[in-house]
């Protein structure tokens, strides 16, 4: 298990990536919160989190993601994840992920947001 993640971001217009590398855990708050914070603006519409297929996600992970998810939400953006293997996306429907945000199985299909909306302000 890595401890430490890099997050790459890569902007399409109104679209960010936080492609995250390593694993995520609680040990990834840090990073992913700073890259959201710096990187994203109020009028950026869609974020996408991307993750490594072969990523561990544990439960401080996840709590990370509804955390992160949560802001985007606050935000009014839409979120999209990519990248998870098919056992994660199995747990991000159990835990309520998908409230949040789109899984997708490919940036591609990620990137399209011609139906997406965002999210009412809780």
């Amino acid at each position: 298990m890595r401890l430490e993640n890099e997050i790459r971001v890569e902007r399409y217009g109104d679209v960010i990536i936080l492609d995250i590398r390593g694993d995520i855990t609680s040990y990834s708050e840090t990073a992913l919160k700073a890259s959201y914070h710096k990187h994203v603006e109020q009028q950026d519409r869609k974020i996408i989190l991307k993750i490594e297929r072969d990523a561990y996600i544990n439960s401080g992970g996840i709590a990370l993601l509804i955390q992160v998810l949560y802001l985007i939400r606050e935000n009014r953006q839409i979120a999209a994840i990519v990248g998870a293997s098919r056992h994660y996306k199995k747990i991000f429907n159990m835990v309520g992920i998908t409230k949040f945000a789109k899984i997708c199985d490919t940036l591609e299909i990620a990137l399209d947001t011609s139906d997406s909306k965002p999210g009412p302000n809780p």
